[in-house]
């Protein structure tokens, strides 16, 4: 490779990172999209990339879609990094920050050329011609699936975290006095439920499915948490196992996503404070 071509990759590694980052909403993957785009880059000849810094995000556009689609068969990934902070109301003031999070756990009910052509276009300002040779469309058929994310994705004005809180504690508060009227009212019409269980993930969807089916107020006497950025609360049994983690994504004064995991073998693998009354596990 040449030094001209390490140089403009090097230039560029902080956007493409980023870009891959907002597409995937995963680290690690995006990591590795950007190491196999430099990989590619490696065994190009120079003299046949006539725009570099195009050619470096139609790769890691594609290479990000390909994972995309791989993700529909093992929807699990999306757990592999979750990070579980105690909320404090320091932290309060940061969930205001934490819309680009809340909007990539949206992005997850869009499909991955939805949410490829929504990115690139919306957050990074890409051409539609561009992404449309990147999705193999046209570039009026990039517009229209552009449009279609923009209409499902519904982007709000950052809420305060204490809103957020607000929102939650009586959505658990609901669930757990079996309030199905004021659940409806505190759920998205489209919400989308994800629950990681030992047995795999089940997705439940619409406001009036997740209500009547809402168990999640067992964990309205958990601990507060900030999962991944987002408001949320982790539970747990009677003997101090961690029975559960869940994540909250408001918009609007409503919730639109709940992930929770419940498979004791990923809730092990997380770094969990410990329950209120465990030695050394106050706040």
């Amino acid at each position: 490779m040449s030094d001209r071509l390490a140089s403009v990759f090097e230039a560029q590694r902080d956007r493409l990172h980023a870009v891959a980052r907002r597409v995937l909403g995963s680290q690690t993957d995006a990591e590795d999209v950007v190491q196999e785009a430099w990989l590619r880059l490696s065994r190009q000849d120079e003299a046949a990339i006539e725009n570099l810094e195009g050619w470096l995000t139609t790769v890691v556009g594609r290479l990000s879609l390909d994972v995309l689609r791989s993700r529909r068969a093992r929807p699990e990934a999306a757990y592999e990094e979750v990070v579980v902070t105690v909320a404090s109301p320091e932290e309060d003031a940061e969930l205001a920050d934490s819309v680009g999070l809340a909007l990539l756990v949206v992005l997850e009910s869009l499909g991955p050329s939805e949410r490829l052509a929504f990115v690139l276009h919306d957050l990074f300002a890409v051409p539609f011609e561009e992404i449309g040779r990147i999705l193999g469309k046209s570039t009026a058929a990039a517009k229209m699936l552009a449009s279609r994310a923009r209409r499902k994705v519904r982007t709000p004005s950052p809420p305060t975290g204490s809103s957020q809180h607000e929102v939650v504690q009586a959505f658990l508060t609901a669930a757990r006095d079996g309030d199905f009227e004021q659940l409806l009212k505190l759920l998205d019409p489209e919400v989308r439920l994800t629950v990681d269980t030992p047995d795999g993930v089940v997705v439940v969807l619409g406001a009036t499915n997740v209500a009547a089916g809402a168990r999640i107020g067992a964990a309205a006497g958990g601990r507060a948490v900030l999962v991944g950025g987002l408001p949320g609360v982790v539970a747990w049994r009677e003997d101090g196992t961690p029975m559960s983690v869940v994540a909250f994504t408001v918009v609007d004064g409503r919730i639109v996503s709940i992930a929770s995991v419940a498979d004791p073998v990923k809730l092990a693998s997380m770094e969990l404070p410990e329950p209120p009354g465990t030695v050394g596990g106050g706040r």
